[in-house]
């Protein structure tokens, strides 16, 4: 067993397709179906369905699956500890944001790039149940997400200032303005929102309902991009984090303040606190520690 055959499965797991997966290890196919045979015959395990295409994981599959990443994930961590330990960051620094942060990691990003141009990242939009859980399986160095409920045992957390939010539009198609707006006076427009159970959006329904306010949204999507775009077409607004830059993506965009409207919790940064820690995770942590403390 070597590291490259648990790089081919989760490779795997990861494009669902054999050519697909063989593709992105830049071997043969023929080439990625024998070293997993290998590997089933070492650990004398079925691990993958095979029919006339990729048929899923089978249950030891599944679990030898979770494995893999673990080892892989320690792996990419010696790596990277061994070239902290010289002075340099390398590897990629995975960083799961939950959606609508009021948090740019760009410029943290870039700081790091600068002095690690040998430094990628690995940037996903997650929830946040999906970002603890990925912290506490190590598939991810860092996580931004609400702080609500956050177990300080397990993880190390920065917090952010408060989230205030605000009224994108397209000021091709409206014009509010300049006095900040009041939640009642949304309540006559076309809003754009965040599905239900998402957590940006419980917290515009907080302000709504606590001030017996119901919005019938025109729009509600799961996607981020395509509210961004329906609010740039003109067929609706949408609240959105004041601090979040939206409104740069174009010319045409605006973000008007809402009057008292935060977010029911805060958002920070997270890093798991248990060992194996990642070196990138804890060189980017106190980075942003020093920045936020202007130090």
């Amino acid at each position: 067993m070597d590291i490259k055959q648990l790089k081919f499965l989760i490779a795997l797991d990861e494009t669902r397709h054999f050519g697909q997966a063989a593709a992105r290890c830049h071997i043969t196919q023929p080439t990625l179906s024998m070293r997993l045979r290998s590997l089933e015959e070492e650990l004398d395990l079925p691990l993958v369905n095979r029919g006339q295409r990729f048929e899923g994981f089978t249950a030891p599959g599944e679990r030898v699956l979770a494995w893999a990443r673990t080892v892989l994930a320690a792996y990419d961590g010696l790596q990277a500890e061994a070239a902290a330990c010289r002075g340099n960051l390398v590897g990629t620094l995975r960083l799961g944001v939950v959606p609508l942060s009021s948090f740019d990691p760009v410029p943290l990003m870039q700081r790091l790039h600068a002095e690690h141009p040998n430094l990628r990242f690995e940037l996903s939009a997650l929830s946040s149940e999906q970002i603890l859980e990925q912290l506490a399986n190590n598939r991810l160095d860092l996580g931004v997400s609400y702080l609500e409920r956050l177990d300080g045992e397990r993880f190390d957390s920065l917090a952010f200032s408060e989230t205030c939010m605000g009224l994108l539009y397209d000021q091709r198609f409206f014009s509010f303005g300049d006095a900040p707006l009041s939640w009642k006076s949304l309540i006559e427009l076309p809003l754009g929102m965040l599905t239900s159970g998402m957590h940006f959006r419980q917290s515009i329904d907080h302000n709504f309902h606590s001030r017996g306010l119901a919005p019938q949204p025109l729009l509600q999507t799961d996607s981020v991009h395509q509210l961004l775009q329906a609010v740039h077409g003109g067929l609706c607004c949408a609240v959105m984090p004041l601090e979040g830059g939206l409104e740069n993506l174009t010319d045409h965009l605006r973000l008007q303040p809402i009057e008292s409207a935060q977010t029911l919790a805060r958002l920070g940064l997270i890093m798991r606190r248990s060992a194996p820690r990642s070196a990138l995770a804890e060189a980017c942590f106190a980075i942003y520690q020093k920045s936020s403390t202007g130090s």
